[in-house]
């Protein structure tokens, strides 16, 4: 059997950004946010995550900067570093997880949480300010993140995307996000809900990274 499908990649990729183009109402968004949101959308496949997504600071613009500009991006775990397309970053930019540094699981004892959270604390000060976040799994991560913000242990990072997913946490530390960071004038960008995960993060960054080129 044949079965009649488009088999076309350039084909299937402008049918996929028309049908979100037809889909969505962007509103008001700039060009650069709307792109940002579509590269979301078309890795979770899900429309409606417009009404969840919801962006300050000028987020996708000071990412984009950042990256142009050569500051690293830090993610929780591999799969966000893994899908971040390399030939788009101009800059070469260093992408840094150290969920799975050997001194991860001895740090996250000494603190009492996740690994995921003891990689943030393994985080250099200097390569952090200035730096694009993108937070795709852990909730912990994304918590232990504003905790040494607030305690003055790391940086100002340009950005934060918090998009962790699942039913322990991830609501809470993404309206966290959301309560916390414009006090502390960070730009960032949360789905809110209990959507998110590593595709979502690493297609903003990429769509960040198609930006700053």
């Amino acid at each position: 059997m044949v079965w009649d499908y488009i088999r076309d990649p350039a084909a299937i990729y402008r049918a996929s950004f028309a049908t979100i183009d037809a889909e969505v109402d962007f509103g008001t968004r700039s060009a650069l946010e709307r792109r940002l949101i579509t590269r979301m959308i078309h890795a979770c496949g899900m429309v409606d995550l417009i009404q969840d997504v919801h962006d300050w600071g000028d987020c996708a613009a000071v990412g984009a900067q950042a990256l142009a500009d050569g500051r690293p991006i830090f993610v929780d775990v591999e799969m966000v570093r893994n899908g971040i397309i390399r030939k788009r970053l101009a800059a070469d930019n260093l992408i840094l997880c150290t969920t799975h540094d050997p001194r991860a699981v001895p740090k996250a004892a000494e603190i009492g949480n996740t690994r995921s959270a003891a990689g943030v604390d393994l985080w250099e000060a200097e390569d952090v300010e200035g730096a694009v976040v993108a937070i795709g799994n852990a909730p912990t991560a994304l918590f232990r993140l504003m905790e040494l913000i607030e305690q003055g242990k790391l940086p100002k990072p340009a950005c934060i995307l918090g998009l962790p997913v699942g039913f322990v946490g991830a609501v809470e530390s993404k309206q966290a996000l959301l309560e916390w960071a414009p006090t502390q004038q960070i730009p960032g960008l949360v789905v809110t809900g209990r959507r998110g995960g590593s595709a979502m993060a690493a297609a903003a960054v990429n769509a960040m990274a198609s930006a700053a080129n």
